[in-house]
């Protein structure tokens, strides 16, 4: 497909992604909402985060196979009507002040976010060439990352309240908003001119399926494919330390006494910074494995400053680098990994989005030490997983070769 005939397509996935992020940022706006309203610890306000990864694992492969069911539009459409109904359910949370009720509403938010992730993504990897996919994924992070904290602003402006103000009660008529917006979507998603796509040699019915990816060949199953399978212990892990990123920075400068509610722009001014960089280098000047070699050292370095810099004020300031670098390891990770798959690539696709529960697992152990020392040194666990995707990007990803 031509540039000029997925460009309408990719604005159409653009605003799709914008609406995955948005959905997101509500945790990160929660978070510290809760904390104040029900006195949570920082592991309890993290199961938030937890109960939106969770189905990742519980219903990646149903996603995929709704998607081979209905197509790729009707599956982002039923999407949407999803997220309408998960924030329906945090007005019924709000009404009852009950956190169960708020972690059933993050669970049905984080269904739709994989019924959504799990069309968006391999989309936009198989609609032009792979060696060009993270370029586009780059735009399309642009797209979701400045959605985080658009959530915050929308709702603090729309209610009229910093975030240490609002109550329960405030919550009633933004959520009920979104619950519009996200319908509208759905109905966006319907009339949308989104082409069904394939990946080179995935139609196994094809007499041409073989030569079109000999690497698939003769294979009779997805665990045959080891740089998928560390790709999705790499994705575990990056999901995970991307929404530390992303999501804890309100609640970092709340836990240090800083003035204000916007300091979730710090990480995703991060991502967009970096997403740009993709966009407009890959693969004329920077190829993904490389990019995603680069961005690992950055976050290490970034994870490590925000962790040991003695002084909190500029401490949180050096989360921009560890967002930074996560900004395109994800744009890398799924070509990367979901290359050479062949007749397995939905099949693959539905590992990778299993291996987002990783945003469920990381953030909660986090707030266990946070709970244990401090919200600074919370920070070292981001450490290790860096260093795992440095290597998958540096050698786990060749070892088909």
């Amino acid at each position: 497909m031509t540039k000029s005939k997925y460009l309408i397509p990719l604005v159409f996935i653009g605003i799709f992604f914008f609406s995955i992020g948005f959905a997101m940022g509500i945790n990160s706006f929660l978070m510290p909402v809760l904390k104040n309203s029900m006195n949570m610890s920082g592991a309890a306000s993290s199961l938030l985060l937890a109960a939106t990864f969770v189905p990742f694992l519980l219903f990646g492969i149903p996603a995929t196979k709704c998607i081979q069911a209905i197509g790729y539009k009707r599956t982002m459409a039923l999407s949407f009507v999803i997220f309408a109904i998960a924030f329906g359910l945090f007005i019924v949370a709000a009404a009852g002040e009950s956190l169960v009720w708020f972690l059933i509403a993050s669970f049905v938010s984080g269904v739709a976010n994989t019924v959504l992730q799990a069309s968006v993504n391999p989309y936009v990897t198989i609609l032009g060439p792979l060696d060009s996919a993270a370029a586009r994924i780059s735009v399309m992070g642009i797209c979701n990352k400045l959605a985080w904290p658009a959530t915050t602003l929308f709702i603090t402006l729309v209610i009229g309240k910093t975030i240490s103000q609002i109550q329960m009660v405030d919550l009633y008529l933004p959520f009920g908003i979104i619950i519009g917006i996200f319908l509208a979507l759905g109905v966006a998603a319907l009339l949308a001119p989104l082409p069904e796509v394939k990946a080179q040699g995935e139609d196994d019915s094809s007499e041409e399926a073989s030569s079109a990816c000999a690497y698939a060949e003769g294979k009779t199953s997805i665990l045959q494919f080891p740089h998928l399978l560390l790709g999705c212990v790499a994705l575990f892990l990056y999901v995970g330390v991307e929404t530390i990123s992303l999501a804890t920075a309100n609640d970092y400068a709340k836990a240090i006494h800083l003035m204000g509610d916007n300091y979730g722009f710090i990480p995703s001014i991060g991502m967009v910074v970096g997403y740009i960089v993709g966009a407009t280098c890959i693969p004329k000047y920077l190829k993904q494995a490389t990019a995603m070699r680069i961005c690992a050292i950055i976050a290490i370095l970034g994870s490590i400053a925000v962790a040991v810099i003695p002084n909190p004020e500029v401490s949180v300031y050096c989360i921009f680098f560890m967002a930074l670098g996560c900004s395109l390891m994800w744009p890398a990770l799924w070509p990367l990994a979901m290359a050479d798959l062949g007749k397995f690539t939905k099949a693959g696709s539905s590992l990778l989005t299993m291996a987002m529960a990783g945003g469920a697992v990381m953030p909660w152990v986090q707030g266990l030490c946070v709970d244990h020392w401090s919200y600074q040194a919370s920070y070292w666990v981001c450490v290790p997983c860096f260093i795992f995707i440095f290597y998958f990007g540096m050698w786990g990803y060749k070892i088909r070769k």
